[in-house]
């Protein structure tokens, strides 16, 4: 198979996501499989069962494989902007060689001396962002390899994780048989497809509302300035149907994507709907609009959230692209842009996946992950370690797990 491989999994709070991918090119990214399981085992964007999120891993994984037809080693994953942390940091180095040619082996010594910085004792080190390359006086410079100079230079972001949640996340991987390449903080994966170039020079705030939590973040000079999370997201709008119609949660769930409104101005037919009455069990009906002003209501507080996130961080206005929303929490329901405008007080957008083939939303990061992998390492090394299979022994081998399985259960 032509061009590297590259599988990213996306671990969120309601579903493991995974992707592999084929790139032949910086700008674009052949899907080959996707998998999605649902999950329980994440709370607030932490993983509270190990066991329980390695079986949901292994099954998403195992549904990209067949499809794919590669048998997956290694891959890359993610980690949400609420364990993570970014530190700045800059280093200097003679170039080595005689003829003062810059190589790999310079740039990777470079980058190892950046990484020494003071780093919290609960954190560690999980990633080295570049942000430009110096060599002598010129600056600006992606990469520095072939050129000639005397002193090389790097500034560069260093992102360090919660070591609780990163070593959670490495143990559930394992767990499933899978070694990882690389842990990918979530806000870098979504902006490698949600945000165009100019968006993140200019200045651009980046919503991805999930199932449990909402992540924030903010680009400006090509470079994630901020990222953090709010411990709300989608579940919490079903939960407030739930809670304040005094109807099951499921039965919320199917409301809120059925009519996907988040704004009442936009409700063309304000009719009557039947539900189930939590406490008898009986039907009983309630107005169109009675939902819509639950979501809309949760959805200006989760903004004014973000906003609040923000600002307290010194990130106050100057959103000169304006607010991007991704996210299954927030992608469907019609009214979202205009409720971001009302808040932030600027242009809002929803983002649009360029260059990806992503058959849903929800492999969006995971596809993301694959892409920003292979732009940050640019090398050989970005590839994730798959193995080609047969589909017929693959289907072969799983039908005799499934036979083993039910006869095992048969025998108590």
């Amino acid at each position: 198979m032509d061009g590297v491989i590259i599988a990213g999994i996306d671990i969120g709070t309601t579903k493991v996501s995974t992707v592999i991918g084929r790139v032949g090119d910086p700008e674009r990214v052949e899907i080959l499989g996707t998998g999605k399981e649902g999950l329980n085992s994440v709370k607030k964007g932490v993983i509270v069962d190990i066991e329980n999120t390695a079986e949901t891993i292994r099954k998403s994984v195992r549904q990209a494989e067949e499809m794919a037809n590669v048998k997956v080693v290694s891959a890359y994953v993610n980690i949400a902007g609420l364990h993570v942390g970014i530190v700045g940091n800059r280093k200097e180095i003679s170039v080595s060689s005689e003829d003062r040619e810059i190589t790999r082996r310079d740039v990777d010594k470079l980058l190892y001396s950046v990484r020494d910085v003071p780093v919290p004792q609960d954190m560690q080190l999980i990633d080295i962002v570049p942000r430009q390359y110096t060599v002598d006086s010129y600056d600006e410079i992606l990469d520095p390899v072939g050129m000639v100079g005397v002193k090389l230079g790097v500034e560069a972001d260093i992102i360090v994780g919660k070591i609780t949640s990163v070593q959670n996340i490495v143990r559930s991987m394992e767990r499933a048989g899978i070694k990882v390449s690389g842990i990918v903080v979530e806000a870098l994966a979504t902006g490698e497809t949600a945000l165009a170039p100019d968006e993140r020079d200019l200045g651009v705030v980046l919503i991805d509302m999930g199932g449990g939590v909402t992540d924030v973040s903010f680009f400006r000079n090509k470079k994630l300035v901020f990222c953090g999370s709010i411990p709300v997201g989608g579940d919490h709008i079903t939960n407030d149907i739930s809670i304040t119609l005094k109807i099951p949660y499921h039965e919320a769930e199917k409301i809120k994507r059925e009519y996907r409104l988040a704004l009442t101005s936009l409700i063309t037919n304000d009719h009557e709907i039947s539900v189930t009455d939590i406490n008898d069990g009986r039907k009983k009906v309630v107005r169109i609009s009675e939902i819509v002003e639950i979501i809309e209501a949760r959805v200006q507080e989760i903004f004014a959230l973000c906003k609040n996130l923000l600002e307290s961080r010194g990130i106050a206005g100057g959103y000169m692209e304006g607010v991007v929303l991704t996210g299954a929490g927030i992608y469907f329901l019609s009214g979202g842009c205009e409720i971001a405008r009302q808040v932030f007080g600027c242009s809002a957008r929803l983002a649009s996946f360029r260059s990806l083939d992503v058959p849903k939303i929800e492999y969006s990061t995971a596809a993301g992950i694959v892409r920003y992998a292979m732009n940050h390492y640019r090398n050989a090394n970005a590839k994730s370690e798959v193995k080609l299979q047969s589909k017929g022994e693959e289907k072969k081998r799983f039908a005799l797990f499934d036979y083993l399985v039910k006869l095992v259960k048969s025998l108590f």
